[in-house]
Formats: C-alpha cells, sequence, structure tokens
C-alpha cells in the first residue's frame, strides 16, 4: 500500500463516499453525503480524509471537531463515518486513514478522539479496539420517536 494517498476530503468526493457507504451498508441507510460533506467543507478546523489508490477512491474518515460538549470541555475530535470499499477491506486503508486523523488532531493540540459504535458490529469494534480505543466515560443514549 504504498501508493496509498491519504488526503483532506473535498466536496467532490460526494459520490464516491456514497457509493462505498451504500455498498457497506446495503440500502438500510438513508443519508445526505452532500450535507454531510458540504456540512466539513464549512468548518474552519478539519480532520476528514479520502484514501485513493491508483486515482480511485477506496476510503474515507469523516470526522467533527467540537469543543464545550456536555461535560466535555476540552476540545475534541468525533469519527462520525468511515468506510473502506470491501474489495480493499483488510489492506490496511482504514488504519491509514485513522492515523492521518490522529496526526492532525494531535498537530492541533486535541488530546482525544471519539466514536460511536453498535455493540453489535462486533468487526468495526475490533478494527477500532485494534488502533486503541477503549469503553469511554460516555454513555450514549437515545430516544425513539
Amino acid at each position: 500500500m504504498d501508493d496509498l494517498l491519504i488526503r483532506k476530503l473535498k466536496k467532490e468526493d460526494t459520490g464516491d463516499v456514497s457509493r462505498i457507504f451504500v455498498t457497506i451498508m446495503k440500502p438500510k441507510a438513508s443519508v445526505d453525503y452532500i450535507q454531510i460533506i458540504e456540512e466539513q467543507m464549512k468548518k474552519k478546523e478539519s480532520a476528514s480524509f479520502i484514501a485513493e489508490l491508483a486515482g480511485k477512491v477506496v476510503g474515507f474518515m469523516i470526522c467533527n471537531i467540537i469543543s464545550g460538549n456536555f461535560g466535555l470541555l476540552e476540545k475534541s475530535a468525533w469519527i462520525v463515518m468511515f468506510g473502506v470499499d470491501p474489495k480493499f477491506m483488510g489492506q490496511g486503508i482504514g488504519n491509514r486513514l485513522a492515523k492521518e486523523v490522529f496526526r492532525v488532531c494531535a498537530e492541533k493540540g486535541i488530546k482525544s478522539v471519539r466514536t460511536s459504535v453498535r455493540w453489535d458490529s462486533t468487526d468495526i469494534l475490533s478494527f477500532f479496539k485494534n488502533l486503541g480505543f477503549d469503553r469511554s466515560s460516555f454513555i450514549n443514549l437515545e430516544i425513539n420517536l
């Protein structure tokens, strides 16, 4: 994977992000990728990246940088969307994307990166655990309307 390019997310990546996410999630998810990426482009600080191999987008990691949220006053980063084209899974692409997020966050003085994972998503949970993630002091709460 020496020829893998990790670069900042651009608005033009919307179609590729959508293609990868839909391939992974099947038609289970209805996500407005255009809005998500446009919101990322408006932010002053960004830690969202694309992985390209031979000019083809093969993965992405979208990360929000926030501060002052529910008991966490320091600036932190949250990985909100992540995906690797199934044809390229298991080749270290997700790891390279995460390492770039970590590097950029550290440069910005951010001391923690967080994410939420479904308890029954063992593959993604295993991925994040291998990166060093562990349970945090936060509990996800939800109300179904």
